[in-house]
């Protein structure tokens, strides 16, 4: 059965320790809580200032760039992103999503379901 929702709907977890991540807010809007069998689809906002953790795991991120503009960091250097814009992270690539600008960064980030537990 295909299923249907809005973001506006799904609880938002606010992530911010003011040292690794600041200022970020996950919604998982797809992922096991769906019965998904392989991949979970969430969608974070950075607020202004804000950062995700700079970290690797063993999955890949597949992410698209909602609104906003920002920048992806990784072990080879920085990449300024903007609405529209995708990217790819591989398995093992340490990575981190930084928003110095003055509105909300907001995107969607899709992982296999190991790495949305």
């Amino acid at each position: 059965m295909i299923l249907t929702g809005n973001s506006q709907t799904v609880t938002a977890t606010m992530f911010d320790d003011g040292d690794t991540v600041r200022g970020v807010t996950k919604q998982v809007l797809i992922g096991p809580q769906a019965g998904a069998p392989n991949f979970a689809m969430r969608r974070f906002t950075v607020a202004p200032g804000g950062f995700t953790p700079y970290h690797t795991h063993a999955w890949e991120h597949e992410v698209y760039i909602l609104s906003g503009h920002g920048v992806a960091k990784g072990a080879h250097g920085e990449k300024p992103v903007v609405a529209g814009d995708f990217v790819y992270v591989p398995p093992e690539e340490e990575h981190q999503f930084r928003n110095p600008s003055r509105e909300p960064l907001q995107f969607l980030c899709m992982v296999p379901l190991d790495g949305e537990p």
